[in-house]
């Protein structure tokens, strides 16, 4: 006996073996069990997600010896020859052969005429937008109201050049593409089904490459059994499509994290030579990207279907959540232009140094102006882990106040900036410089010396010191804004003292009501007693009085802000 494809010998014969599409089945086995048939159903969807298979089954349905149902026997002389395709009164018409109006005219014909030996006469046009205008305007009269003994089952991948006239006459079922997972999971029982060895990573990949086709899938697979002699191997399936081997995807990334673009672009030397498709390499990493940014969000997320949940995991906590939607967006816009450059390899290369040039190096904060810091000391372009170090900077001295300025009948006026000490004010206390002097009031100012970024350094502001004895520093993190921290965080935060203190210190982390006031909390304060001393300064301004007395005005207190920031909002 021949041999038989797969995506034949496997194709459903019923309602119960189709895999997806609940949302269509649902409604057509509703409608057969009660009854309430329409006379035209119209199924959209890309290639080989079932279109044409749910209508082969809804024909049978409608044409089963034992009567109209939602489960077809399969074992009747009707369910027999529809399955076989050698059923006469179902007419399975392609569309994109016969386009001509008197195509149309010639299949009508015989609309009036009882099937010969069905329930229902059953006309099956797949492709049906390749229809011409004209063959369509032929079709509308009979589609409208056709005889009671006719059923017309339409499929096609582009509804949109289908007439208005057309679409409101059919019941109209959207079939979605196939996830991977599902396309993974029905191959995988088919195989076991098939007596064929396989590997879980290279079902993935087929899955993948059949980009939502089960169909594809099916083909594919019997693709990759012939090419590995009988079993499904994951090395042999990528060397198939031109997979790239992850390992290098990996050792880019831990590249781009550590900030080092000589190491990346050994890397991308060694892709290269391998003749790997860099238009595929973006891809993996977008991938990748996209499951590291998912595991920083719920970490119980992480995906093992690639055997690699823990690397993953490990990428989560060592880059932070800003760098990893950074990269992701590069690498996305890198993806798009990669045609435009001058060869692949190139346009590759761009794109993971643009990933190193344009990650931020330094944390600032956003009420400071360009003008308002001084850096006193270089830092090395990345730490451990490749974490950013952030830059040290000095404030600089406090601005004078400015004379008040009138604005559309109301006076506003300017203020030492937000983060900057008005004059008078007490400066800063300094950090700690040893570990047994460090306490709860002087860790939001060790914090600012410990070069932090991104996340990190969001979770440590949030964090209130309760006991550092013994080298061992306990915090109670703010349970409000502890959605993201996970062991990483609290793992580079030990690190950085550790670096600091150039001692070795174990650090605890617990999500709480912190026992006093965190970095956080302290720069909410400072800043609100800020605004309440500028609104304090600017009212009590003799000059503002007698502009407010003389020109009958009102004070405008929105406007009340730091000198610098009214600044730069005027500029």
């Amino acid at each position: 006996m021949s041999y038989q494809v797969l995506a034949r010998k496997w194709r459903p014969g019923n309602f119960h073996e189709m895999v997806g599409q609940e949302h269509v089945l649902q409604a057509l086995v509703n409608a057969l069990d009660n009854g309430r048939l329409h006379h035209a159903y119209l199924f959209t969807g890309t290639r080989g997600v079932g279109k044409t298979t749910i209508a082969r089954i809804l024909a049978k349905c409608l044409n089963c010896e034992g009567g109209v149902t939602s489960q077809p026997c399969g074992s009747c002389s009707s369910c027999v020859e529809i399955a076989e395709g050698r059923s006469v009164d179902l007419l399975e018409v392609d569309a994109a052969s016969r386009t001509k109006v008197e195509d149309t005219r010639e299949l009508l014909e015989n609309v009036q005429y009882a099937p010969t030996s069905a329930r229902y006469k059953v006309y099956l046009i797949d492709e049906v937008h390749m229809l011409s205008n004209h063959s369509f305007n032929a079709l509308l009269k009979t589609l409208e109201e056709p005889p009671p003994h006719v059923k017309f089952l339409l499929a096609t991948t582009d509804p949109h050049k289908l007439p208005a006239t057309v679409l409101s006459r059919c019941l109209q079922f959207n079939l979605k593409n196939m996830p991977p997972e599902q396309v993974v999971d029905h191959l995988g029982r088919v195989l076991q089904q098939e007596g064929v060895d396989f590997e879980e990573p290279a079902l993935w990949l087929l899955g993948r490459a059949a980009a939502g086709s089960m169909r594809d899938a099916l083909s594919l697979t019997d693709q990759a059994i012939a090419f590995g002699s009988g079993a499904l191997r994951e090395a042999d399936v990528r060397s198939m499509l031109g997979s790239v081997d992850l390992s290098f995807v990996y050792r880019l990334l831990e590249a781009v994290a550590a900030a080092q673009p000589g190491d990346m672009l050994e890397v991308v030397a060694q892709m290269n030579e391998h003749g790997v498709d860099f238009a595929g390499a973006l891809d993996e990493l977008l991938s990748l990207l996209h499951r590291v940014a998912t595991a920083q969000a719920v970490p119980q997320a992480i995906d093992n279907h690639w055997g690699d949940g823990e690397r993953v995991a490990q990428f989560a906590a060592g880059i932070s959540a800003e760098d990893a939607q950074l990269f992701y967006q590069v690498a996305l816009n890198g993806k798009r232009d990669l045609a435009l450059a001058p060869e692949p390899r190139a346009g590759f290369e761009m794109t993971m140094l643009r990933m190193v040039a344009f990650r931020p190096q330094a944390v600032i904060d956003d009420s400071l102006g360009p003008d308002d810091l001084r850096e006193v000391a270089s830092a090395p372009a990345a730490a451990e882990g490749g974490a950013p170090v952030k830059k040290s900077v000095e404030p600089p001295p406090p601005p004078v106040a400015e004379a008040p300025r009138e604005q559309g009948g109301k006076v506003a006026a300017g203020v030492p900036a937000a983060g900057v000490p008005a004059a008078g004010a007490p400066a800063a206390g300094a950090a700690p410089a040893a570990l047994d002097e460090l306490d709860r009031d002087s860790w939001a100012d060790l914090l600012e010396q410990l070069g932090l970024n991104g996340i990190i350094y969001n979770i440590a502001s949030h964090c209130s010191l309760e006991d550092c004895r013994d080298r061992a520093l306990r915090f109670t993190l703010d349970a409000a804004n502890a959605a993201l921290f996970n062991d990483g965080h609290g793992e580079q935060i030990r690190r950085a003292l550790e670096r600091h203190f150039d001692t070795a210190v174990s650090v605890s982390i617990e999500p709480g009501e912190p026992g006093g006031e965190t970095p956080a909390m302290r720069q909410a304060r400072r800043k609100r007693e800020r605004q309440r001393e500028a609104e304090d300064a600017i009212e009590a301004d003799p000059r503002l009085q007698a502009l407010i007395a003389r020109f009958d005005g009102e004070l405008d207190r929105a406007s009340i802000a730091p000198t610098d920031t009214a600044v730069k909002e005027q500029s």
